[in-house]
């Protein structure tokens, strides 16, 4: 329910202009494809124990798929490397139908149309953070562990992870690629929030404690100047698939 509420959000005015108008035009390389055109959702298992945070679908691959980091090269090298590490079923992502299956990790961001320029506005990440709430509170029975691909994506999954209930350190620690901060969460059981919005979101349950590892952003920019490599990649992930108990 919460997929299907996040696909029809358009609160807000400039990235459903530039998300449409780029499903209008198109890419050359794309001509014959339908592009999605809309707020991308989130990817795997609502039961999943890992989640990875990113930033935005890009115009041309979550926004043209309608899946997250797919169809772009971004999504070449995370899926990959999740494949390398044992958690994804295939090392390729190329539309919604090419039978991909993820192991125990959901992947997700924190504004869920494409940006122009890739840079979406502050107000913007703002406007989107009640559904990173939502799925934050959906996944919490189960959640163990956390991924956070850059810089931008930290400073929007850090009020989210609070909102949601758990609690983040004052002053809030810094991003860093490697870096590991564990979230303590209010005694008490577990209870799945409802289904809400950026209209509003529910009052939080009992949650457990988090793992949240900081992971330079899978970037053309970092991928292909060797700022991340592969190997950094699959650490990040093979350690945090180890805190959140994955095989």
């Amino acid at each position: 329910m919460l997929d299907r509420r996040v696909g029809g959000c358009r609160a807000c005015p400039r990235l459903v202009d530039w998300r449409e108008e780029v499903a209008r035009t198109k890419r050359a390389a794309f001509a014959d494809w339908t592009y999605w055109g809309r707020p991308v959702p989130g990817f795997g298992p609502s039961d999943a124990r890992l989640l990875i945070v990113g930033l935005a679908p890009a115009a041309h691959g979550g926004n043209r798929t309608g899946r997250m980091f797919t169809g772009d090269r971004s999504g070449d090298v995370l899926y990959r490397a999740l494949y390398d590490v044992g958690l994804a079923s295939q090392p390729t992502a190329v539309s919604v139908d090419d039978g991909l299956k993820l192991y125990g990790v959901r992947i997700t961001s924190p504004v869920h149309c494409a940006p122009p320029a890739n840079k979406p506005t502050p107000m913007e990440r703002d406007t989107c953070r009640p559904w990173l709430v939502q799925e934050l509170r959906l996944l919490r029975p189960t959640l163990r562990a956390v991924v956070v691909l850059g810089a931008f994506g930290w400073q929007a999954a850090l009020p989210a992870f609070a909102e949601a209930g758990w609690t983040v350190p004052r002053p809030r620690p810094p991003f860093a690629h490697g870096t590991r901060v564990t979230l303590d969460g209010p005694e008490g059981a577990d209870r799945p929030g409802g289904v809400g919005g950026p209209e509003g979101a529910d009052r939080p349950g009992g949650v457990g404690g988090l793992d949240v590892f900081g992971c330079f952003h899978v970037s053309q920019r970092n991928t292909f100047t060797g700022r991340l490599t592969p190997g950094m990649l699959r650490d990040v992930l093979r350690t945090a698939a180890g805190a959140a108990g994955l095989p």
